[in-house]
């Protein structure tokens, strides 16, 4: 990778030295040059941190087959905001040849950098409604990373030790099985607000279980419907109550890190995280017995599902040079169509796919959980990049002045809609 780099300033300083030495030693021949000459650097923002040590070894095996190529990796997440770097690396025209996008309003405020994908060849294996994010009139403008869910994971030893049985479903059947592993002196909920990003996925539960999601988006966008009016996001910022109330000590300094560790140390029962923190747990207790409860915020049906979407896209930077954006499509075609990146995402990166060729490893527990809502079809739908991009960011700190009482609940409803109402308008 970026050591490939230091070839070309290796190969300067055998050109002076061989200058040098006069006839005792060999010219060097334009065919020595010709790696270095054509040696192309891409760089790839990263948002998977959870990959990002197989990421790295999966691009070791590209360079293998394309010596010609060094890819640069620059991983963010788990907390650490992307878009912020991205924004000071795009405003400094540095910005990186490939980098995340999530689609829908993203994708709209980032067009001008968004390179048309709509003739790869991986256009064709990839499902419909992964497709879905990135187009905008028509065009492909982003290739989607994976599927991803979330919910509550729960320790299965954990609960049948405080009889929590059947499992909950609805509101007042969470907070009963809180009440319950409190009496035999576990922490029921994993709690880390001090990172603000997992705020905007619990606000995405509210609008999930509208009747027409996009309806009560476009309602939003033109006056018609309100935060401060709204029963689910009222139930959200209940539910929110319920893991602060029945969570760990100091969860306003407690980040993802330490949340999933608290519970895959057995010292909590209940982690509000997606499928993607399965091999972070497997690092820290192997064979854990854990699953998926969905986050019910009120008593209803539509409680019974969890929100299933594409995590994030891979988009390639139009500004960059014809000769990078060529490779940067190679790169992402080989990644899901070659054997070796196909085995990567399957087998090293655990992915659920968003590809017809490419397999889901179901062995995981959360995946293997996940998956059966998925085939059950109690799913919910993934929101959150339709938001205005300014009010998003802005949401998660409102969220967590909250939790950590510099407002009240009135307070945050108006500030939702405040922050809603000022940047749609931009």
């Amino acid at each position: 990778m970026k050591i490939k780099r230091v070839q070309m300033i290796i190969v300067g300083l055998i050109t002076l030295t061989l200058s040098s030495c006069g006839a005792h030693t060999r010219p060097l021949k334009e065919a020595d040059l010709k790696v270095a000459d054509k040696t192309v650097t891409l760089e790839v923002l990263n948002p998977k941190v959870e990959i990002s040590i197989e990421f790295e070894q999966m691009v070791k095996e590209y360079e293998k087959e394309n010596p010609n190529i060094n890819v640069e990796i620059l991983t963010f997440g788990g907390g650490a905001n992307y878009l912020d770097e991205l924004k000071a690396r795009f405003a400094a025209n540095v910005g990186p040849d490939i980098f995340p996008n999530g689609g829908y309003e993203e994708a709209r405020a980032w067009s001008r950098y968004l390179e048309d994908l709509s003739d790869q060849p991986w256009v064709e294996q990839a499902y419909d409604e992964a497709l879905e994010p990135m187009k905008m009139d028509g065009k492909i403008y982003g290739m989607p990373i994976n599927f991803e869910g979330y919910g509550f994971i729960y320790n299965k030893n954990l609960f049948a030790k405080a009889g929590v049985d059947p499992l909950p479903t609805t509101f007042t059947e969470l907070k009963e099985a809180a009440k319950k592993l409190k009496a035999i002196g576990v922490t029921p909920f994993s709690v880390g607000y001090s990172d603000h990003w997992f705020f905007v996925l619990l606000l995405n539960i509210a609008i999930a279980q509208q009747e027409e999601p996009d309806a009560f988006i476009q309602g939003l966008n033109n006056g018609t419907q309100s935060f401060r009016e709204n029963k689910e996001v009222k139930d959200v910022i209940r539910m929110l109550d319920l893991t602060v109330q029945y969570g760990n000590e100091n969860f306003l300094t407690t980040d993802y890190n330490s949340e999933v560790e608290l519970f895959a140390t057995g010292r909590t029962a209940i982690l509000k995280q997606g499928n993607w923190v399965q091999s972070k747990i497997d690092q820290i207790s192997p064979n854990m017995n854990i699953g998926f409860l969905p986050m019910p915020i009120n008593d209803g049906a539509e409680n019974n599902a969890l929100p299933v979407g594409i995590s994030n896209n891979w988009a390639v930077n139009k500004e960059s040079s014809p000769e990078k954006k060529k490779e940067a499509k190679k790169f992402l075609n080989w990644m899901v169509s070659s054997e070796t990146g196909k085995k990567f995402m399957k087998d090293r990166f655990h992915f659920i796919s968003a590809f017809k060729n490419i397999e889901t490893d179901r062995s995981g527990a959360l995946v293997k959980d996940l998956m059966r809502y998925v085939d059950e079809q109690k799913t919910l739908s993934w929101n959150w990049f339709k938001f205005p991009s300014r009010a998003r960011e802005e949401f998660g700190y409102l969220m967590q002045a909250y939790v950590g009482e510099q407002i009240n609940r009135d307070q945050l409803l108006q500030e939702l809609q405040k922050s809603w109402d000022t940047y749609v308008k931009q």
